[in-house]
């Protein structure tokens, strides 16, 4: 079959080839998907970068955790009823060499998620890190229905989310952008109000939007570099619910400044999600899908030659939806 690889670390253009090699045996509890579509995120640029250092000691690295695609073949242990269904997919590469970005994979069932008719495989490969993580962010620590709740990052691809998810769920959304061309996109997915997150007043335009009240749950997309902020605005018993900290990658927590407002900081990252919060969570996005109520953003939508601008695109930062890549069946 041919899979798009890289056996050493670098530049997009530099590592990124598309080869021919082995078909994926089935195991137990395995599920064969005929891929149609892969996207990658920032962890897979990040792979290719070298985040992983040992990520390469067993032999060369097909990408990306997100696709969608059909389930050709089960395993010992899997219901023949998957045979032929539409499914999307998520953790594809996570603690094993082989991703999405291939003509075929085999995966262990627990990460296939039936495609409802209605949402495309375009659609369907943007659905794993960034719909997932903005669940997790939401909905680890309770309900939030009444409450108000901040998104960091309002316009990327979680934080979109995190606005519809959040509103769905009937809470409160403040958004934060640091480019004014993010106002419209945060407003349009839900947001009740839009503060310029890097202003120095920033802290004193959330807190009025909601009323002179501290909000009850942070998404936070930078968490070093917001941590001031985040406790100026969070409640007592509040949650710092974060996913990313590249800009200040070491952060100090200045330790009695956060006791005294006591917020449960919790660190999200898809790969750790316990199998209920898995669970809870594709039962959620299943049933939105259905409904046609998650609006997916797909910036573009490139042939599986073009996967290093693919890359390219998600390490520059500025597109704020998926890139996807579609899988060439006739290689």
């Amino acid at each position: 079959m041919k899979a798009i690889t890289f056996e050493k670390f670098g530049k997009s253009e530099e590592v990124l080839k598309i080869v021919d090699v082995d078909m994926p045996e089935v195991g137990e509890n395995d599920v064969l998907v005929k891929m149609y579509t892969t996207t990658p995120n920032p962890s897979d640029t990040n792979k290719r970068n070298g985040s992983f250092p040992n990520l390469l000691d067993d032999g060369y690295v097909i990408p990306h955790s997100d696709g969608a695609g059909v389930v050709e073949a089960v395993g010992a242990g899997v219901d023949k009823s998957w045979i032929g269904k539409r499914v999307w997919l998520f953790n594809a590469q996570y603690g094993r060499r082989f991703g999405t970005a291939a003509q075929f994979i085999s995966l262990n069932e627990e990460f296939i998620v039936e495609l409802p008719d209605n949402i495309s495989f375009q659609e369907g490969a943007c659905l794993g890190i960034p719909v997932m993580t903005a669940h997790r962010c939401l909905f680890s620590d309770g309900c939030i229905e009444g409450k108000t709740v901040v998104v960091a990052g309002g316009a990327g691809r979680v934080g979109n989310y995190a606005i519809q998810l959040a509103k769905k769920a009937g809470a409160k959304v403040i958004a934060t952008i640091v480019e004014d061309r993010d106002r419209e996109a945060c407003l349009e997915a839900g947001a009740d109000a839009v503060i310029n997150g890097i202003a120095e007043d920033a802290a004193a335009q959330i807190l009025e939007a909601n009323n002179g009240q501290r909000v009850d749950r942070i998404v936070e997309v930078q968490f070093g570099a917001n941590l001031s902020l985040d406790l100026d605005i969070i409640a007592l018993n509040g949650v710092i619910a974060t996913y990313n900290s590249t800009i200040v990658r070491e952060p100090v927590i200045p330790f009695f400044r956060a006791m005294y407002q006591c917020p449960t900081i919790k660190f999200v990252i898809v790969y750790a999600m316990p199998l209920e919060a898995r669970l809870h969570a594709i039962k959620d996005i299943t049933g939105w899908l259905e409904e046609g109520s998650i609006d997916i953003r797909v910036s573009e939508v490139l042939p599986m030659a073009q996967i290093a601008k693919a890359h390219d695109l998600i390490e520059a930062g500025q597109v704020r939806g998926a890139v996807v890549v579609n899988i060439d069946q006739e290689c």
